[in-house]
């Protein structure tokens, strides 16, 4: 008897091959790959907006992001509202940096930044927290692969969580949602542009040719710094339990310098006085410490200090009784509220 060939069984079973093929990737496949791209990563930009709830008031920024192997880096962080503040966080072969290029000022820390903590705006460490959560959630939409991971954020611990957006064809990051205990979104990354194997000159990370990028601005400051100027005193919204005990002015020759001291259970000491333009070629403040990003500028970290710059004042504000974790949160609320 003559058997009768099935083309119709045959078409059936072609197609069904081609949908397998054609089939998401697994969690498995995904982290494999991202593996791969991390061992291979040579160089990259990328441009990326960042929105920040973690203050009293959202702020945005706009990041420039350059990356060169092995461990070069230049992240540029700029207020899409007013730019004069913007600052740098640079790694080079000399250490890591962070940069006020309208002040001339750089600070020059001990600190194995990034590899140290979690960073939303860096690929490398995107990757290695996806690679390091062997309890990271996975799903995939139409355009990304979505990893939800634990974070390390050592100076945070109110940041637990992440959401890491992937582009399905490259696997670079498109967004990057920070989570709070509640779920709720503190920060957000979202990356408009992603270069990959991009070219550098030989002076991109370096800390003169970045201060250099800021001439103009440092030169019109130090033309409003020859005349007096009123220091508008700022009061922190939060004081972890403390009030203000004591204000002490101090006149400066170009301003003034204020002291507080807030007195509790958690006692502490907040000053404030007029931002100095530094000299071209001065040495930068060694810091043994760590960078935070307060929300609205970036702020030096040491065991009972936190000093930042912001709106033209120099802020320090010292503890010995308040965590990092208590003075991350007083500096993040020090933003809006004028002394009487």
């Amino acid at each position: 008897m003559r058997r009768v060939f099935n083309w119709k069984l045959l078409i059936f079973g072609l197609l069904i091959l081609v949908l397998a093929a054609c089939g998401e990737k697994s969690q498995e496949d995904v982290v494999k790959k991202l593996g791969e791209n991390l061992e291979k990563l040579g160089s990259y930009k990328a441009q990326a907006e960042m929105t920040m709830n973690t203050g009293q008031e959202e702020q945005k920024f706009n990041i420039d992001i350059w990356h060169k192997k092995k461990d070069f880096y230049r992240v540029a962080l700029s207020s899409n509202v007013d730019d004069k503040g913007s600052q740098i966080i640079l790694k080079n072969a000399d250490g890591v940096f962070v940069l006020t290029p309208a002040l001339n000022k750089s600070f020059k820390f001990q600190s194995e930044w990034p590899q140290n903590s979690s960073q939303p705006y860096l690929y490398q460490s995107l990757i290695n927290d996806v690679l390091k959560d062997s309890e990271a959630a996975f799903e995939a939409n139409a355009t990304s692969y979505i990893f939800r991971t634990k974070t390390n954020y050592q100076t945070n611990s109110n940041l637990p969580m992440q959401e890491i957006h992937f582009d399905k064809k490259t696997l670079t990051p498109m967004t990057v949602k920070v989570l709070d205990k509640d779920n709720n979104v503190l920060v957000e990354v979202n990356f408009a542009s992603f270069e990959l194997d991009s070219q550098f000159a030989e002076d991109d990370f370096s800390v003169e040719k970045n201060l250099a990028a800021g001439a103009a601005s440092t030169t019109t400051a130090g033309q409003e710094s020859e005349t007096p100027q009123v220091l508008s005193v700022m009061l922190p919204e939060y004081t972890a339990g403390a009030e203000l005990a004591e204000q002490k002015n101090v006149k400066l020759e170009n301003g003034s310098r204020v002291l507080l001291t807030f007195a509790g259970e958690r006692s502490f000491t907040l000053i404030e006085e007029h931002a100095e333009v530094f000299p071209t070629l001065s040495e930068p403040k060694e810091v043994q410490g760590e960078i935070v990003n307060l929300g609205y500028t970036l702020a030096a970290l040491t065991d009972k200090t936190l000093e930042w710059t912001h709106d033209g004042v120099d802020y320090i504000l010292a503890s010995d009784e308040l965590t990092k974790d208590e003075m991350i949160q007083v500096a993040e609320s020090v933003q809006g509220q004028l002394t009487k």
